[in-house]
């Protein structure tokens, strides 16, 4: 009988598959890693960082997907020159000591547009799980390459805290809110 649950179970899994296996290649044009955190408790500062490569393997079930992604922590742009700089300083980020962040996904699942995807976010020498909401936007046949293109929205939060970046309590707040919009382009020869 678990055969059966196993076999139901792996089918189950091979038909939630919205899109073809393979490595899918970021689309940098029409993606974006943006975040939002709270100043002195009463406003919210944006921000994005302008240099990260993902990416997205398709596998033959869902135990199979995997994502990973890398964002050099130096790039952060909250449309003031003065303020970056200064976090990327020694005093804050210090993105000498610590360079890049990175992701690497250990469990998606869901179904239709409503995923979750946990995975392991590591900045500098800490590694702490996070757990990203994630809406499937779909895949469309792009008329100019003529490839598929899939679209996701991701959303979720950290504590700076978790990652040792406790710098300016009661200026900045803890919760750092992030914001992900990607676009892939299918495997070339795949159809799905």
């Amino acid at each position: 009988m678990s055969n059966d649950n196993s076999a139901n179970n792996t089918a189950a899994s091979v038909a939630a598959l919205p899109l073809s296996p393979g490595d899918w290649e970021l689309d940098p044009l029409h993606s974006a890693v943006n975040f939002t955190i709270r100043h002195l408790g009463i406003a919210k500062v944006r921000g994005r960082f302008t240099d990260f490569e993902t990416g997205l393997y398709i596998g033959e079930t869902l135990d199979d997907v995997r994502v990973s992604a890398e964002i050099a922590l130096a790039s952060i742009d909250t449309g003031n020159s003065d303020r970056d700089a200064h976090t990327r300083s020694a005093e804050l980020l210090d993105v000498e000591k610590r360079p890049t962040m990175t992701f690497r996904s250990t469990r998606v699942s869901g179904e239709g547009e409503d995923w979750t995807m946990a995975g392991d976010l590591t900045i500098g020498d800490v590694t702490r799980p996070v757990t990203l909401a994630v809406e499937f936007g779909g895949v469309v046949d792009h008329p100019v390459d003529q490839r598929k293109h899939a679209g996701f929205e991701a959303t979720g939060e950290i504590r700076r805290s978790d990652f040792a970046l406790d710098f300016g309590t009661g200026l900045l707040g803890d919760v750092v809110k992030l914001h992900l919009d990607m676009q892939f382009v299918g495997p070339q020869g795949q159809d799905g």
